[in-house]
């Protein structure tokens, strides 16, 4: 039998929840798949301008520009033209709060209503307070505290979106068509959840206590999964791999640390603190064991949040690196940049396909995780 209805509509908070959380962190890094032009003297930014490289293609900068968060979505380069999507800028400096279009900073070139977009140095692409001039960063000048909804924070919400528009008309499918076969959306994402319950859940958790768990296992499976896609398509509204960015990963990790405290029983902090088989030496008077168990505790989310940021990461800079090659044998020599084009986009396709089977892998071993950890939690250990 299918999850019943209020079991798929329970998502719906939770994945508001996620959403705020995800707001409110401080994002780090993020990855974009979208690759730039170049000609011989100008390096198309991640960030939507382009700046001078003295007639080389630095692909480490390139690489690097593409895997951090900006305050607005870059499209694409038409000749010198660069086509983004301005997102709103949020700051609160000196007791005031300053809402506008990040379009005022023109990429980066111009300042506005004190502020501006540093494209260099210790403070590159934050924003920061400046002199008279306009141009001159003030150095002694606290950084503004920046609640923008800048392009990792609007992929957030489209994706929170789409999961919700999803699971509300699946839900109410199955409200109108009870005791019917699965039909349109139903089929495709059914298996999906019967595949987390039966094959996930219930064998990690327990047959007694795997319902009260699946709302959220649902919850981070198809937000990590629909975010891994999203991150390999190369244009609007893909591009922004939330998944790429640990500050994210974070989040979702700490969900998985706090409901595994909190569904802990009496067993399991007492073998924790008194775990039985081990030597009283190990235990007293120096408490050597009970120390491991509790980093053990500890290390469990962050591995999970870094295993997750790292994978996906990692994909994008491997393909990023692929295109760079490009444009590396095509500043040495246009016939090497000819030669080199069927390999990189050869190796880049091959990488592709292999991120979609990661984007499901990565997907499957959190939430597998997870669900193995609020099962180590729960259980009783008296036999």
């Amino acid at each position: 039998m299918i999850l019943s209805f209020y079991r798929i509509k329970s998502l719906c908070p939770a994945l508001w929840l996620f959403g705020m959380l995800c707001f409110f962190a401080p994002l780090a890094y993020s990855a974009q798949t979208n690759v730039p032009e170049v000609t011989t003297d100008t390096a198309a930014i991640g960030s939507g301008h382009a700046e001078k490289t003295s007639g080389k293609f630095n692909a480490g900068e390139m690489i690097i520009e593409h895997i951090v968060d900006a305050h607005e979505w870059h499209i694409a380069e038409i000749g010198h033209t660069s086509i983004s999507i301005p997102l709103p800028v949020i700051l609160y400096s000196d007791g005031s709060l300053h809402v506008f279009s990040s379009s005022r900073f023109h990429h980066g070139e111009e300042s506005y209503n004190g502020f501006k977009l540093e494209t260099e140095g210790k403070n590159k692409g934050k924003i920061v307070k400046v002199l008279a001039d306009g141009i001159t960063p003030d150095e002694s000048a606290a950084l503004p505290i920046d609640f923008s909804i800048s392009k990792n924070v609007m992929s957030l919400f489209i994706s929170v979106g789409l999961l919700m528009v999803i699971f509300i008309s699946i839900s109410r499918s199955y409200a109108r068509r009870k005791d019917h076969a699965p039909k349109g959306l139903q089929s495709l994402v059914e298996p999906l959840i019967l595949f987390i319950r039966d094959d996930i859940a219930r064998p990690s958790i327990g047959e007694k206590r795997y319902m009260r768990y699946m709302p959220f296992l649902l919850t981070i499976f198809f937000f990590i999964f629909l975010n891994n896609l999203l991150g390999l398509v190369p244009f609007f509204p893909g591009g922004a791999n939330l998944t790429g960015n640990i500050a994210v990963t974070m989040v979702l990790a700490l969900f998985t640390f706090v409901i595994t405290s909190f569904s802990g029983n009496k067993a399991y902090w007492k073998h924790i603190i008194n775990a039985p088989g081990v030597p009283w030496w190990l235990k007293f008077p120096v408490p050597l064991m009970p120390i491991v168990e509790i980093v053990g505790v500890v290390t469990k989310p962050f591995v999970l949040m870094v295993r997750l940021f790292a994978n996906i990461t990692a994909g994008h800079i491997i393909v990023l690196g692929f295109m760079s090659l490009i444009f590396i044998f095509g500043n040495m020599s246009i016939g090497l940049g000819l030669s080199v084009t069927p390999v990189s986009v050869g190796f880049s396709i091959f990488m592709g396909l292999l991120e979609l089977l990661v984007a499901f892998i990565q997907a499957y071993v959190f939430t597998l995780l997870s669900a193995i950890y609020f099962g180590m939690a729960s259980e009783e250990h008296a036999h």
